[in-house]
């Protein structure tokens, strides 16, 4: 994106020229000293507390991970496919 805006800032019309450049840098400072700097550190600093639900929002449905992982299916064998793991030579 910056350097999609930084070609506006090659056009001829001053306004163009103007719009180019403050957006690129926008999207520059944005996307290295917001989300790379400042919102992990800030979510380091909060540790749990970041992940807070208020009792007001309780009515959303839980998306906790299983206690445990879930078995494996139980291996199916296709009643039309004969088994050949017992065949006798």
């Amino acid at each position: 994106m910056v350097a999609v805006f930084s070609i506006f800032a090659t056009l001829s019309m001053i306004e163009f020229k103007m719009f180019g450049v403050a957006m690129a840098a926008a999207v520059l400072v944005d996307a290295t000293v917001v989300r790379g700097i400042l919102l992990p550190a800030g979510l380091a600093l909060l540790g749990d507390r970041a992940w807070y639900l208020p009792p007001w929002l309780t009515w959303l449905p839980g998306l906790w991970p299983e206690t445990a992982p879930p078995s494996p299916p139980a291996h199916r064998q296709h009643p039309a496919q004969p088994d050949l793991t017992h065949q006798s030579a």
